[in-house]
């Protein structure tokens, strides 16, 4: 027997998601959660805290240096952070 509206589960799972407005949610994980893949260790343990809040990333730098380092990539790290995603998730970063 053949099936004649079939769709691929991936596209099930996102239409979901859209639906009930968990995709934004999820994508602001994943960009919280890719921040030490995409900075490195050595950037990513001065990092003491990430959020999200109205497409900025707050992040929480302990070291003023690295803190100098990352404000003149910042454009950088805003397209690397969407390409990482897939999505555009953030439109801006502010180092605490």
């Amino acid at each position: 027997m053949k099936r004649k509206n079939t769709e691929k589960l991936q596209n099930v799972i996102y239409q979901y998601l859209r639906e009930n407005g968990l995709e934004t949610p999820l994508n602001e994980f994943r960009a919280t959660q890719a921040w030490s893949s995409i900075v490195g260790p050595a950037i990513s343990k001065y990092t003491t805290d990430i959020k999200i809040y109205n497409q900025t990333m707050f992040v929480s730098i302990s070291s003023s240096v690295v803190r100098n380092e990352l404000l003149m990539k910042r454009t950088t790290l805003i397209k690397r952070v969407n390409d990482h995603v897939g999505a555009q998730v953030i439109t801006q970063i502010v180092f605490k």
